[in-house]
């Protein structure tokens, strides 16, 4: 199998790629679901299935299929999704799920992405592609690229990959799963990767820095930018050049004044926001509204 993508001259877009996004399982697949019941994979699959679609939509030339049902109706057969990928001319598949290990909780943890047993070249790309982002992105445990003879990346018949990223089955890990930032974060993490893999740009997206080698060689931790000295706010781990710190500097400033840091000077760029701190928010804004008229 190979991977065939034909470029425009002068520019980052691509004149057509065919992109299958699989959420795996359903909504009532037995056992796919977190120990206390809190969670169904489905739930995380096709979520991130879902946003991963819109951030290719705004790629020219990537048209993206569904295999699943993404109105969770059913639990589409394992070989009718194949067989809708494979009639449909997919360049490139890509299966999404979350771990398990063992019916209770464990201490297992960490993102893999699998190939088909006896892999293509261009399937191993992108597994590895996938994979560096997904751990640049969420600082999980690296369990790297492995092979098994899963029927969605056996009888598919272009590149393919099976994720899975993190354990419903690790407490802390399945908190992230709930959590509507992780999922855009992995879907994020996965176009990244896709993109790297086929040589693509994504519009107004944060970029990852996913080198040419093994997801296990990626760093945990990687930043933005190192070198703080031309920092724009005062927030300690607001790093310089990243992707929301202007945004963060607008927002913060007392000229706005629509957020704030924390006491011990952070800004905690990823932490969620909950319903009571978004009332908040939106009270100072419509305060602001009306003192302006």
């Amino acid at each position: 199998m190979k991977l065939i993508l034909v470029y425009k001259k002068g520019d980052d877009s691509i004149n057509h790629l065919k992109i299958a996004l699989d959420a795996g399982h359903g909504p009532d697949t037995p056992g796919k679901r977190t120990p206390d019941g809190s969670m169904r994979e489905f739930q995380f699959n096709s979520a991130v299935a879902r946003y991963a679609a819109e951030l290719l939509a705004q790629c020219p030339g990537v048209q993206t299929l569904f295999t699943h049902a993404a109105d969770g109706s059913r639990d589409v057969p394992l070989k009718e999704r194949t067989d809708r990928a494979n009639s449909w001319g997919a360049d490139l598949l890509v299966s999404i799920h979350a771990n398990a290990s063992g019916d209770g909780w464990s201490n297992a943890e960490g993102i893999e992405t699998f190939t088909y047993s006896v892999p293509s070249a261009a399937s191993t790309r992108l597994a590895q592609t996938i994979q560096s982002a997904l751990i640049a992105s969420t600082g999980l445990r690296d369990r790297g690229v492995k092979i098994a003879n899963f029927h969605m990346v056996r009888e598919s018949k272009m590149p393919s990959v099976l994720l899975e990223c993190g354990f419903m089955t690790n407490q802390q890990e399945a908190e992230l799963l709930k959590s509507d930032a992780y999922r855009r974060k992995c879907a994020t993490a996965i176009v990244s990767g896709i993109a790297k893999a086929c040589n693509f740009h994504v519009p107004s997206q944060p970029e990852f820095n996913i080198p040419d080698k093994p997801a296990t060689q990626i760093p945990q931790n990687p930043v933005p930018n190192p070198d703080n000295s031309s920092k724009k706010t005062e927030f300690s781990d607001v790093n310089a050049g990243s992707w929301y710190e202007s945004a963060i500097q607008r927002i913060s400033s007392s000229e706005i004044g629509l957020m704030s840091g924390y006491p011990d000077g952070t800004f905690k760029p990823d932490e969620r926001v909950t319903r009571g701190e978004l009332a908040v928010i939106l009270t100072r804004l419509l305060n602001r509204e009306v003192k302006q008229e």
